[in-house]
Parts: C-alpha cells; sequence; structure tokens
C-alpha cells in the first residue's frame, strides 16, 4: 500500500514533466503554453496542474544542490559550512561570504533562491487563474474536490510566500500571472498579513493527513504552517501572537489533522524518520516524496554532502562535492553521550558498507591512505593549527549521516523523503511560545514537550541526569537543543533570527555582524529589471 499511495503522487507529477532535471530547467515547454481550454479535460490533468509545484519545490526546499533557500538558511548560521578544503570548495569565496555575512546583492546564493521560489508561486497562480475557466463537473471533479485542490494550491502558495518573507522582508506580492509586470516592494507586515489570511482562509477545507495524502498540503501540513507563522509573527510582523501558535500546534497534537501513520507520534528511533522507508513515520506531518525506484528522482543531498568516494561507505552509487561539513563548535555543542552526536554525522575511519574489513581511501592530501573524518578544520597534513574557512583538508568536519539511502541492494535504496515538518517541530514551537508567554521562563508543560523528543537522544540511564528542568531549560539552552534536534533541516538561521542571536553571536570563523543581516538584500537582477522595488536596509 506504501508504495501504491506514494505512486500516485509520483504519477502525477510525472505526468506533467519527465524526471528531475524539468524541476531546474527554466526554460523547458510547460503546460501553461496550453490553452486551458485544452488541457484539462479529467481529473488527472486536473491533478497534473495541482501538482506541479510540488515537483519545482524539490530545487528550492531541500539539499539537492541547488542555490536554495536551504542553503541560504543553513551556510550562514552556526552549524554548517562549505570550506575550502585545499584545491577544492573555494568557489570565488561565495561560501565564505555566507559564513562571513559578507554576501552582496550580485550574487547567485542571492539571486536563486528568489528565482526558485517565485517560480514555484507562478505554477500555483497560474493554476489558480485557470480554475475559472474548467468545467468540473464534465471532468468528472466534484463541487468539494474542486474546493479542496483550490484550498491545497493557495496554501502551498502561502508557504512559498512566507519563505520568501522569512529571507528577503519587503518583497512583491502578486496573485495572477502576468499582473502587475512590474509589482512594487510590500512591507513584511503585509505579506505575512497576507500569509496568515490565505492559511486561515483555506486550512479547514483541506483533507486531514493520511497514507493516501502523502506528501500534499493537508490539514497538518497547513497547521503546521500557521504554528510556524505565529511562531515568528514578533520578527515578521512586529507582533507577537504566541497563543495562536499554541493553538495552532495543539490541534496537531490532538489528532485532530491527521496523520500519515494513524495519529501523529514521536518517532523513538533516531533513524526512522530520515530513512528510506520513512514513509512508514509516525512523526512526518509534510514531506517531499521520492521514490527511487518508481521514478528517477531522489533527494539528491549527495551533491552538497558527500565526500569525493562517499559511494563506497554506503555502498551506493553516488559520491558528492566534499562540501557541507559541520562547524568544530557545532559538533562540540553534543555531549558524548548524546545519541544524536553519533547517529546523525559521520565522523572517524571509514570502511567499505559492503567490506567493513576494507578502508575507504582518501583522494586527495591523505590519497592512498584510510579516509578519516575528523572534527577539526586545518591543514593537519601540513602541521598547520590554524582553522577558518580556508583551512580545511579533504577531512576535515563531521559529515551528514541524518538521512541514510541504505544500500543498493535494499528494496526502497534512496527513496528516503524529505521531512518539512514533523510533529517534534510542533513540540518545540508550542514550548518556546509557553516559555516566551512566561517571560522566558520554562514552565513544567514547555520542559515535558521538550523532554518527551530529548529522551530518545539518551540510553535510559543517561536520561535521568539529562532531562531538562524548569531551572536548566532556559531560552539560550532551548536555542542550543534546537539546533542539536534540527540539525541539517533548513531552520537554523530563522531560529537565531528569532532569538536574537544571529547576528549577534560568535561561532568558529565567524564574528558578529549588524542587524541589517536578518535580511538578505532583494537581488540585483530583480532590482534592474524592476524599478519599482526598494532594497533593504544596509545593502
Amino acid at each position: 500500500m506504501n508504495r501504491i499511495t506514494k505512486g500516485l503522487l509520483m504519477t502525477g507529477l510525472v505526468g506533467v514533466m519527465s524526471g528531475m532535471n524539468a524541476c531546474t530547467n527554466l526554460d523547458e515547454t510547460l503546460y501553461s503554453q496550453i490553452s486551458a481550454d485544452n488541457f484539462y479535460n479529467n481529473r488527472q490533468e486536473i491533478l497534473s496542474a495541482v501538482l506541479r509545484p510540488y515537483t519545482h519545490a524539490n530545487a528550492w526546499m531541500a539539499p539537492t544542490g541547488q542555490r536554495s533557500f536551504w542553503r541560504l538558511n543553513e551556510f550562514s548560521a552556526d552549524q554548517l559550512a562549505w570550506p575550502q578544503k585545499g584545491r577544492h570548495g573555494y568557489d570565488d569565496a561565495q561560501w565564505i561570504r555566507l559564513h562571513g555575512h559578507s554576501w552582496v546583492y550580485t550574487e547567485s546564493n542571492i539571486w536563486d533562491p528568489w528565482r526558485l521560489i517565485f517560480t514555484g508561486i507562478g505554477f500555483c497562480n497560474n493554476t489558480i487563474g485557470d480554475f475559472d475557466k474548467i468545467n468540473f463537473q464534465a471532468a468528472g471533479v466534484s463541487n468539494q474536490e474542486r474546493d479542496a485542490f483550490l484550498a491545497e494550491l493557495k496554501v502551498f502558495r502561502a508557504y512559498h510566500y512566507m519563505k520568501l518573507m522569512d529571507l528577503y522582508g519587503n518583497i512583491p506580492l502578486v496573485t495572477t500571472v502576468g499582473t502587475p509586470l512590474s509589482p512594487p516592494t510590500v512591507p513584511r507586515a503585509e505579506i505575512f498579513a497576507f500569509v496568515e489570511k490565505e492559511l486561515k482562509e483555506n486550512v479547514d477545507k483541506l483533507p486531514n493527513l493520511s497514507k493516501a495524502m502523502i506528501g500534499r498540503i493537508t490539514k497538518a501540513a497547513g497547521y503546521s504552517m500557521l504554528s510556524e507563522l505565529y511562531l515568528n509573527a514578533q520578527v515578521w510582523s512586529g507582533t507577537a501572537r504566541w497563543d495562536e501558535c499554541i493553538a495552532a500546534c495543539d490541534k496537531i497534537m490532538k489528532g485532530e489533522t491527521g496523520g500519515l501513520n494513524g495519529t501523529p507520534a514521536l518517532d523513538s528511533d533516531l533513524l526512522a524518520t530520515y530513512s528510506n522507508t520513512n514513509d512508514n513515520s509516525k512523526e512526518i506531518l509534510f514531506q517531499l516524496v521520492y521514490d527511487y525506484q518508481l521514478t528517477p528522482t531522489r533527494c539528491g543531498w549527495s551533491g552538497d554532502f558527500y565526500h569525493f568516494a562517499q559511494r563506497f561507505i554506503y555502498d551506493g552509487d553516488a559520491n558528492g562535492n566534499n562540501g557541507v561539513v559541520v562547524i568544530p563548535s557545532a559538533y562540540d555543542a553534543f555531549k558524548d553521550n548524546d545519541l544524536r552526536k553519533s547517529t546523525w554525522m559521520l565522523i572517524g575511519p571509514q570502511v567499505y558498507a559492503a567490506n567493513p574489513s576494507q578502508p575507504v581511501l582518501a583522494t586527495e592530501e591523505y590519497k592512498g591512505k584510510q579516509l578519516v573524518f575528523v572534527k577539526e578544520i586545518r591543514r593537519a597534513s601540513e602541521g598547520g593549527t590554524r582553522s577558518t574557512m580556508i583551512d580545511g583538508e579533504e577531512n576535515s568536519g563531521a559529515r551528514f549521516n541524518k538521512y541514510r539511502p541504505g544500500r543498493q541492494s535494499e528494496a526502497k535504496y534512496w527513496s528516503n523523503d524529505w521531512a518539512l515538518y514533523r510533529l517534534t517541530d510542533i513540540y518545540f514551537n508550542k514550548a518556546e511560545a509557553l516559555m516566551r508567554k512566561n517571560n522566558g521562563t520554562a514552565t513544567a508543560e514547555a520542559v515535558q514537550l521538550i523532554n518527551d523528543t530529548r529522551k530518545r537522544a539518551f540510553s535510559a540511564a543517561d536520561f535521568a541526569k539529562e532531562a531538562y528542568t524548569t531551572t536548566t531549560l532556559t531560552m539560550p539552552e532551548l536555542l542550543a537543543e534546537r539546533g542539536r534536534e534540527f540539525i541539517f533541516e533548513g531552520k537554523r538561521r530563522t531560529d537565531m533570527i528569532r532569538f536574537g542571536a544571529f547576528h549577534t553571536y560568535s561561532w568558529w570563523d565567524h564574528q558578529p555582524s549588524n542587524e541589517s543581516k536578518n535580511l538578505f538584500p532583494i537581488p540585483q537582477l530583480q532590482m534592474a529589471a524592476n524599478p519599482n522595488l526598494k532594497q533593504n536596509p544596509g545593502y
């Protein structure tokens, strides 16, 4: 049953485009160039149009090798970096600028997320605009299903705008394709109000989450978005909305929005939420769906994360650019008895998965020797002790191991779905809202929520000593624990800004910047194309 329901979504996506390349090729011939009168003839064609934004979302919502929302939100924060490693990884210093908050408005890292997310909005707007032209009755679609499809598109569009608002602040607001041609910048608070209105008006028109709706916008996804929106309301709109955040969390926690596999529950296994069978997770509330056995698509995290010889470590078929690593201070933020440290990060001597007695060999500074990942980022092969963004070697830094593809012989090899919201998000969001309502002091309920998620990270014996109390769960500790729990998940910059840490904290090779860096600049290419845009302060 799992493969059947997952396959239905993948089939709908492939019905619009062929393969993963189409999601990033913006010059392709799109169905939107076909007259709506000639396209929406049956339910499958309508569904294909509704699903089109999901396919494109792979390009910006997950670490798939694109200059994406995910990259901006992680590489500018205090956990992950792409340091230069010998002759590799300097890349015109673009990763160094992200780490040091010295980016400029002319570079691709700033332009591409804007372009990709607005393209997704365009897909939503196009189909929403076509709905008035469709004879749904003739196509075999009921009014109720039509309303659900429309709500799905509007909620997904709101999600796009929420992420754009997070990155860039004041942005254009466009709901109709081509109108206006040069939309003006809209204040962030107005974008917030639009997102809130779209979510509130449509969330209850959505179906509950179920296996049949895997990977699609449901009530569970919609209320997760509301939870995130209200958690960040003080930053994004200027007004705190803690009670509304708690109410959205409660809807999900009470089981009123459905679940992927029954009532939502925390996965007890640290890997179940991320495995190649994570469509069986009870924790995931919204995910990007992949089934590598049914389609040629998979979540391509290998490009950003994997070493040049990493395929041997997993008995897989993909190596990477040997790019992203965990910075030393982030690795040290995990206690040694924290099972997340040894489970979600890869460190130490590497061996072949197919033959554990055979070492994986390095290819650069340590060519011919066993590849040994170390937490330090320095030129150890040359006796170097300095640790900066230009001092890495091929083995520098602990590596991504949260999502594991499995071996090629496995039935679900590299069919891992990428989780965007999970129940743990909801526990943390509610706990934080409770603490902020209580002047930053933990309540008993907040402590219980965080401990419920934290206990799977320790042995039973250790957790007796590691459980939080109302005294030890301070606001700085909550930010630190969010970092440990959500490492690699694309959330860190947003969290740091909400805690006032993004431009004020120091970490590894980063010194405090200034408050203007809480927003990225409007890209130069967009400014040149649209004279009605107003640049963000400080750029």
